[in-house]
C-alpha cells in the first residue's frame, strides 16, 4: 500500500497547475436542478423499468440459488 501512495503523490507531483484548477471550475452550480434532468431522462428513456426488472429477475437468482 505504501508503494501506491508514493506513485501517486509523485504522480499529483508532476501534473500541470493547469490540470489542477480545471478540476475546480464549475460551469453549471444548480447541482438540484441537473439530479432532476438527470431523473427525468432516466424515466423518459425507459431505464427504470430496466432496473426494476434487473432487481426483480436477481432477487429470483438468488432466491432460487441460495442454500437455505
Amino acid at each position: 500500500m505504501n508503494y501506491l501512495n508514493d506513485a501517486i503523490s509523485q504522480l499529483v507531483w508532476h501534473l500541470p497547475v493547469n490540470a489542477i484548477t480545471f478540476a475546480q471550475s464549475v460551469s453549471d452550480p444548480d447541482l438540484l436542478g441537473q439530479m432532476q434532468k438527470s431523473w427525468n431522462h432516466f424515466v423518459l428513456t425507459g431505464q427504470i423499468w430496466a432496473l426494476f426488472i434487473g432487481v426483480v429477475i436477481g432477487y429470483m437468482l438468488r432466491t432460487l440459488t441460495s442454500f437455505g
